[in-house]
């Protein structure tokens, strides 16, 4: 069977996480996912890994420790999700994604053994698209024989397809509300849905939060006998506390950063700065912008680390270094310049990432100085809430729809933007926001950010220059 067969029914599954009005909600099991995996000769117990939880983070820090691994010479399997703009970016090794012919002939492989689960009623039901995406993973990484896969979960941790891994390192990334239809309606309670991912015994490596994850994370590790390993030491003591200044409200410039020219605006970057690894000092500089990359760095380098200490990898200062250096993460505070215009892009899907990306333009931009903001969301996040964070702070914002079952009505996003009382357009399509975005901007950035499926189709457009 072909890929394009393969793609057009994993889009017709429908990989929603919330269900329509009347319809029953989805029930997920660990159970299911290792009865497929079993049919399928468990193919994560045939390489190593290391489990990524988190709201926010979880894929930058999951990219950075994938790129030391595979500059220090390894063989690095990297299961993240959402994708952009194609499947396959979910699924790589060594930097490649996987190749349309395999990624076909796993799926098709995935599938009729579900098929032929649930006619035997081993299954009570067709595997979901993200649990099929993840049998497609494990098994592209044991055919491969990696030496380690870094996988991020998808959502939660408890009941997440990914959790069927017995992983070396259990990361936790930064904790906030999202998803609250399936975690739970605080942080308490998300806190310990992400604590799924961590076993008796086990090493969580994290780093000091808000009060109330870390009560949680303390009480699970204590109950597990979990060695908690804090990241804190990776983080230059300043940039930490100018990273708490913002979360408080006082966007000052944290020390250490750099400013540099890059294609044509001016722009804050993670380094360089000094930091201790292995008995030796390194200078880190990441190619991802924003100060909150330093914590999701210093996660990627705990994480390295251990691995070189305890597990027996050879993984050296230097390495590490490069690896961080040579990160590739797109749709991130992304920076595209096309026609003269300067194009911002980043995936904030949430108010957590929208306070991220406002910092980030408050450092390099102050106050006010951004122009233009393109913005979509989903129905089932905070939408007045996002608006509120960002929109103040763009002279004039585009409101598009996007392509999802689950996005945002334009009447919902109107009446976001109404409330802010900022000046608004509202475009037919992507492409028409962005070609109106860049009638109505004459200085500063454009900015495009509050949903995976808006970046993923900017980005698309704007690489390829379609009318923009």
């Amino acid at each position: 069977m072909s890929y394009s067969a393969a793609i057009d029914q994993l889009n017709a599954m429908a990989p929603e996480l919330y269900s329509h009005p009347g319809q029953p909600r989805r029930k997920f099991s660990l159970d299911e996912v290792r009865i497929l995996l079993a049919a399928l000769g468990d193919p994560h117990r045939h390489f190593r890994s290391v489990l990524i939880a988190g709201t926010n983070g979880k894929g930058s820090t999951a990219a950075t420790l994938a790129s030391i691994l595979i500059v220090s010479g390894l063989r690095a399997g990297l299961y993240t999700s959402p994708h952009l703009e194609r499947v396959n970016e979910r699924i790589r090794i060594d930097h490649a994604e996987i190749a349309d012919d395999i990624f076909a002939r796993l799926y098709f492989r995935v599938h009729d053994a579900a098929q032929q689960l649930v006619q035997q009623g081993r299954l009570p039901q067709h595997p979901s698209f993200f649990e099929i995406l993840t049998a497609i993973a494990f098994l592209c990484f044991a055919e491969a024989n990696i030496d380690l896969a870094v996988l991020e979960v998808g959502m939660g941790g408890r009941l997440d397809a990914t959790n069927v891994v017995d992983p070396l390192l259990s990361i936790i990334t930064d904790i906030s509300l999202d998803h609250t239809e399936w975690l739970g309606s605080t942080i308490a309670a998300i806190a310990r849905e992400k604590a799924g991912i961590l076993r008796p015994g086990g090493r969580m490596i994290r780093l000091p939060q808000c009060t109330e994850a870390d009560d949680v994370m303390n009480e699970i590790a204590r109950e597990l006998g979990v060695r908690w390993l804090d990241a804190s030491s990776y983080i230059p003591p300043q940039i930490e506390q100018a990273n708490q200044d913002k979360e408080l409200g006082a966007p000052s410039i944290p020390r250490f950063f750099k400013e540099k020219m890059r294609n044509g605006w001016e722009t804050t970057e993670a380094g360089p700065y000094p930091v201790n690894v292995l008995d030796s000092s390194i200078e880190v500089v990441s190619p991802l912008s924003g100060a909150h990359q330093h914590r999701n760095i210093a996660l990627a380098i705990a994480a390295a680390v251990e691995l070189a200490r305890d597990y027996g990898f050879h993984i050296t200062p230097h390495q590490i270094a490069e690896g961080i250096r040579l990160t590739q993460w797109p749709g991130r505070l992304e920076h595209i310049v096309r026609g003269g215009i300067s194009w911002i892009l980043d995936v904030a899907h949430n108010p957590a990432g929208a306070s991220a990306v406002r910092a980030e333009l408050f450092c390099v931009y102050g106050e006010g100085k951004a122009q233009t903001l393109v913005f979509s969301c989903l129905r089932d996040k905070p939408i007045a809430e996002m608006a509120q964070i960002l929109f103040p702070h763009f002279e004039q914002v585009v409101l598009t729809p996007i392509h999802s079952a689950r996005a945002a009505s334009m009447e919902d996003l109107v009446a976001a933007a109404q409330l802010t009382g900022k000046p608004f357009f509202v475009a037919e399509s992507v492409a028409a926001a962005l070609q109106l975005a860049s009638k109505h901007t004459s200085t500063g950035p454009i900015v495009v950010c509050g949903s995976v499926y808006l970046v993923g189709e900017a980005r698309s457009l704007l690489l390829a220059e379609r009318g923009i």
